[in-house]
């Protein structure tokens, strides 16, 4: 796919279950997947293989060596930082075609430096209603950010 509606980033993954889900739903969206590095498993490892492997010849799949090299390929795009350290929620940004969803690791979110490279104004974070619970599942949060995307980005011809 040369110009998908929505890109996803998923920075430094450690559980392969979720990086396999986040992987078979961008497949099915027509979603680009950036993989940044390090990993917390193999590509080849069993239990990303049962959450998603079988789609995995459908996605468009971009890996990046380390976060300066995924910002040397990918600064010319609007990246928007999914994270629960923002003020402004998801549902208070326009999304635009070309746009990716970035996403830290299942432990530890991003680091310092990630937050100051996308900057305050590209922070945002998916609301929880219930106060005292930390995150959401890192593939459930992908899914909710893209449909919302997508939802914005829908053209009057749908898939289905």
């Amino acid at each position: 796919m040369s110009n998908p509606l929505v890109q996803v980033a998923l920075r430094c993954p450690e559980i392969p279950q979720n990086t396999g889900n986040v992987g078979r739903l961008c497949a099915i969206t027509g979603s680009r997947l950036h993989l940044i590095h390090p990993l917390g498993f193999t590509i080849t490892d069993r239990h990303l293989k049962r959450s998603g492997m079988d789609y995995w010849h459908s996605l468009d799949l971009h890996e990046h060596e380390n976060w300066q090299a995924f910002r040397n390929a990918e600064s010319h795009r609007r990246t928007w930082l999914f994270t629960t350290k923002a003020t402004r929620t998801f549902w208070d940004v326009s999304f635009a075609a070309g746009d990716i969803l970035l996403f830290g690791n299942e432990g530890h979110g991003c680091p310092e430096e990630v937050h100051e490279a996308i900057g305050d104004e590209h922070r945002i974070r998916i609301p929880h209603p219930r106060k005292g619970l930390r995150s959401i599942n890192l593939a459930t949060s992908v899914g909710i950010a893209v449909y919302e995307a997508l939802r914005q980005l829908r053209t009057d011809n749908p898939t289905d």
